[in-house]
């Protein structure tokens, strides 16, 4: 197997690059693109990471993109643009999350070889190949009066697009970000609207909830208080989908009224997929530690982190990608040093972005890839 980190440089652009090979039809790649010159314009910051995506596909072939997030600084002026260039056949969430490294624009991309990619009639992108059909969704909003409404509609219009698709929110959703304007005023109404949903849903404690980060991000339009991108599987079965707890260092979120697991994983015949839900500074008693000193606090979330990892036999080695988010952008130099230090050459990205509770300084969520054998299961 060949997985390996790799860095292209590209002109005015980085990508740093995670490949996961198996020696199997579907290689997977995650990428980080970063502008290396701030002094360009919002336009030719965009052109910039088009040429370098573009290089990526030129680079690899047989591969396509399945998922893009585009990090902004400023969504209201630079939203439209992305929809209007970027035509990619593949689900993509536009999210006003400043890069904090002073650019205007970055991106994140998923991207699988042979793999087949479009457009269902529910409105969800398919990727499939084998057995499985991969359905994604992203910039999901609507525009109902608060961001409990909104939310609640947004996880309803989910459910019957999943249920068009022979799905269920309880048995195939693996994976959701809730992105919230203003989370320190709105965050309340969309852990309600989420409890009601799930309750009804039959997803509680006793059963199981789904890996999520729930985080400050905003649209172009200030009217969105709520914004949701999600992730399904179809023709995956219970006994392929576990759940992360690493009760030494967390606690169940459920015991501080809120409804999603800490990580999940999911395992195929030649692969493992682990999702890391977005994880700060806490206990096993649901406490924010180290308050007001980003380092220490970054430094545990690492540690639980590293603790749910554990739980599905990885490590930081087997990790493609991590998502930064920081509340206060006084804080980056020290995060980023953190971060080059212990993380050198791994695709990351440090956002700004408050987290669901103004004491946590730092936030982080991840995806991580393993090579496993078991015949019990379909391949990926």
């Amino acid at each position: 197997m060949n997985e390996q980190l790799s860095h292209i440089d590209f002109e005015n652009t980085r990508a740093d690059i995670f490949c996961f090979d198996t020696c199997t039809e579907v290689r997977e790649y995650h990428a980080m693109i970063h502008v290396t010159q701030k002094g360009l314009t919002y336009a030719q910051q965009l052109e910039a990471v088009m040429d370098a995506y573009n290089g990526l596909l030129s680079q690899l072939p047989d591969t396509q993109a399945v998922f893009k997030r585009y990090f902004l600084s400023d969504a209201a002026n630079q939203a439209d643009d992305i929809i209007v260039t970027d035509v990619t056949d593949c689900a993509k969430s536009i999210i006003q999350q400043a890069p904090l490294d002073g650019t205007k624009v970055a991106l994140w991309v998923y991207l699988m070889s042979n793999v087949q990619t479009g457009l269902t009639k529910s409105g969800l992108y398919e990727v499939r190949h084998g057995e499985f059909r991969h359905l994604y969704n992203a910039s999901a909003h609507n525009l109902a009066a608060n961001s409990e409404y909104q939310m609640r509609l947004l996880f309803n219009e989910y459910i019957m697009q999943l249920a068009e698709e022979g799905c269920t929110l309880s048995d195939n959703c693996i994976r959701t970000w809730l992105f919230v304007n203003d989370i320190d005023l709105n965050y309340g109404g969309v852990v309600r609207a989420r409890n009601q949903v799930f309750f009804t849903q039959g997803l509680t404690v006793h059963t199981h909830f789904i890996a999520s980060t729930g985080i400050g991000g905003r649209q172009a339009d200030p009217n969105v208080l709520s914004q949701m991108d999600n992730y399904a599987v179809a023709g995956i079965k219970p006994e392929q989908i576990h759940y992360l707890y690493a009760p030494t260092h967390l606690n169940r979120t459920s015991d501080y009224g809120v409804s999603f697991e800490r990580g999940t994983y999911i395992d195929y015949a030649d692969r493992r997929h682990v999702f890391i839900s977005g994880t700060a500074s806490i206990n096993n008693k649901g406490e924010i530690l180290f308050p007001k000193d980003v380092e220490k606090q970054t430094r545990r979330m690492w540690e639980n982190v590293e603790a749910l990892l554990k739980e599905a036999d990885c490590t930081y080695d087997d990790v493609c990608e991590m998502i930064v988010y920081l509340r206060d952008v006084a804080d980056y130099e020290l995060v980023r040093s953190l971060y080059e230090e212990r993380f050198p050459g791994k695709p990351y990205i440090i956002v700004h972005a408050a987290v669901c509770r103004p004491g946590w300084l730092v936030e982080m969520e991840c995806m991580a890839l393993k090579k496993i054998e078991n015949n019990a299961y379909k391949p990926f």
